[in-house]
């Protein structure tokens, strides 16, 4: 099936400190139901099952919701939509351990601070590794879900999900993560 062509308004409210704390309460909150998992099951492979049982509870409710926002824009392709189901898979680091909502609270103050993100994220003495984690997470995600067996239109969606001006559905993927 088609992928939209026409990508809605971008949410620009994420800069808000009311934004972030609304965020922050709802990760506390998170829930995903039974009926949801059984629409994961029903949409994902095994593999890419794993990956999103592997996030922790607030992560898949927001992969959840992001796949939902999509579906409610009118968006169909299922590879999309798969992808929205996993696409912060990466945000769980090589041992297996989800990032905590501390170190999302902390990247989100650093990326105010491009060049201190830059230096906790990116190598060098002062890599702090669940920053790097969370500022390679779309790589990271796209190699996990290769490893998994998707696709790879399902591995391109995600691994340039996060690029300044990314083209089809990974634009749509983009800007649906926006809302949330």
């Amino acid at each position: 099936m088609p992928v939209k062509s026409r990508r809605p308004i971008q949410n620009t409210q994420h800069s808000t400190l009311t934004y972030r704390a609304r965020q922050f309460v709802a990760a506390l909150r998170a829930e995903v139901r039974a009926e949801e998992y059984e629409l994961v099951s029903s949409l994902l492979t095994a593999g890419e099952q794993r990956l999103f049982t592997s996030m922790p509870t607030y992560d898949q409710r927001h992969c959840l919701d992001v796949y939902l926002t999509l579906v409610d824009a009118g968006y169909c392709d299922p590879i999309l939509l798969r992808a929205a189901l996993i696409h912060d898979c990466g945000k769980v680091d090589d041992d297996g351990r989800p990032m905590s909502l501390g170190w999302y609270v902390l990247a989100t103050i650093l990326k105010r601070m491009p060049a201190l993100y830059l230096a906790f994220a990116r190598g060098g003495s002062m890599t702090i590794r669940p920053i790097y984690v969370y500022a390679e997470h779309a790589w990271r995600g796209a190699r996990l879900a290769a490893a998994a067996g998707s696709p790879p239109e399902l591995v391109a969606i995600i691994r340039h999900y996060h690029d300044p001006a990314p083209n089809g559905p990974a634009a749509a993927l983009q800007w649906a993560d926006e809302q949330h």
